[in-house]
């Protein structure tokens, strides 16, 4: 984990850091064995209270935007909740997909609840490298950029493996033959899922911020891999 995180945004009224993937972003049932989390690591790091605006995976890098006064946290919040959030990722993904497309497919909550889910894509590249995995000599790979309209618990590793084009790395919903290859000749064991950017109206004045996260070093890895096969 970081000593410090990368601040990417900072005013009197919200902070933006660019999160490391494993760091969960609060406590909660599913992290109840983990030691240290994004909000009490930025608490920390700038000596006062911060108050989460929205959820990012723990396997998840990217823009991670706080309040930091309690008064703005409900507002804050309400900006994803009122679909007034422009949300960008980026993932490597095994496969080739079409360039443009948007993913309508329903999912089902922890508490089994059917929840609509609607994502948008395009595709920024494709790769083909040499990995033989069996069926062919080579595997394919697309870094696409993905744009939920929805915020559904691991909607954009659900819909990348409904479309048979699951992320690098996920586990459980991505491809284990792939997953397993990179582990053991890349070492690497990171989710190729990066939260690119954010934008939104901001609490105080209205005016539209825009801000984004560099490829944390996993990520940079991961597209040299699908570049060069290295």
């Amino acid at each position: 984990m970081p000593e410090s995180f990368n601040i990417l945004y900072r005013d009197e009224a919200i902070i933006a850091v660019n999160k490391p993937h494993g760091l969960a972003v609060h406590s909660s049932k599913i992290h109840r064995n983990d030691e240290q989390f994004a909000l009490q690591l930025l608490r920390d790091q700038i000596g006062q209270k911060v108050y989460p605006a929205h959820r990012l995976d723990k396997k998840t890098s990217g823009v991670l935007l706080f309040s930091l006064q309690k008064e703005l946290d409900g507002p804050t919040q309400m900006l994803f909740a009122n679909d007034q959030v422009k949300k960008t990722y980026h993932a490597i993904v095994r496969g080739y997909l079409e360039p443009v497309g948007e993913i309508n497919y329903t999912l089902t909550n922890l508490k089994g609840k059917k929840q609509e889910a609607i994502t948008r894509f395009k595709v920024l590249n494709q790769f083909e490298i040499s990995i033989d995995l069996g069926l062919f000599p080579t595997s394919r790979y697309s870094l696409v950029e993905l744009y939920p309209k929805t915020g559904r618990y691991h909607q954009l590793r659900k819909h990348m493996a409904h479309l048979m084009h699951p992320i690098i790395g996920d586990r459980p919903h991505g491809c284990n033959k792939q997953n397993k290859y990179w582990k053991d000749v890349f070492k690497m064991d990171t989710m190729m899922l990066h939260a690119k950017q954010l934008e939104f109206p901001h609490p105080l004045s209205n005016e539209v911020i825009q801000i984004s996260a560099p490829y944390s070093i996993d990520f940079q890895r991961g597209l040299e891999i699908v570049e060069r096969g290295i």
